[in-house]
């Protein structure tokens, strides 16, 4: 947890330090990162990263927690119902290509999404992707329910398994457009946004056809 010089910081110090942690966490991952590159690209000695945050791991878990809380703002505003006459799953694979054009649009938090999913350290794993997961919960499970509620999603659809399949899904959309190594059967790297837009619908549409309820 950042002390309270941290949140004492002027503004301008603090984002300098939060965009070089992010670039930095980002391209090497929390074991890889360095602190002198970080003091460095944000033009602080690294001993005031220590009157911030107690040491490396708790700075590298405020950036995710600050990334996750950055992409649930933008995403907040297409978390809601379907419009009037408005398919769930036409809406739900909208709500997924502003999440992938977001992520191609922003690649510090594309990098820590990389940085946090792809961990090696367990215990560093489990600490920062526990209030990640916690985030996509608090804006799908609603989306979902009133899916249900709808009746566009079947009554006796197990939400929290489709919850869970969304959980590993919409971390690969955000990676696999645009890092090498990460597809499977459908390609997704190198491709336009249209194409990325078609074979992600396709991905949806598979994952929510058996929870339709027509």
């Amino acid at each position: 947890m950042p002390r309270a010089t941290w949140t004492n910081l002027d503004a301008d110090r603090r984002e300098r330090v939060l965009h070089a942690a992010m670039a930095e966490f980002g391209r090497q991952g929390y074991s890889g990162g360095s602190l002198n590159v970080i003091a460095r690209d944000a033009g602080v000695a690294k001993g005031s990263l220590f009157q911030y945050f107690d040491d490396k791991f708790d700075l590298f878990a405020h950036i995710a927690e600050e990334t996750s809380l950055r992409v649930y703002a933008a995403m907040q505003p297409y978390l809601h119902a379907p419009g009037d006459g408005e398919r769930f799953v036409d809406h739900f694979a909208a709500l997924v290509g502003v999440w992938i054009e977001y992520m191609a649009s922003h690649p510090l938090e594309r990098g820590v999404t990389a940085a946090t999913t792809m961990e090696l350290d367990p215990q560093v794993r489990e600490a920062v992707r526990a209030p990640v997961h916690r985030l996509y919960a608090q804006g799908l499970r609603p989306l979902l329910q009133a899916g249900v509620d709808a009746g566009e999603l079947r009554a006796d659809a197990d939400l929290d398994s489709l919850l869970s399949l969304l959980v590993l899904l919409l971390p690969h959309l955000a990676l696999a457009p645009f890092e090498p190594g990460l597809d499977a059967g459908l390609p997704l790297y190198g491709t336009r946004a249209g194409t990325r837009s078609r074979r992600a619908r396709r991905l949806v549409n598979t994952l929510l056809a058996g929870v339709l309820s027509h």
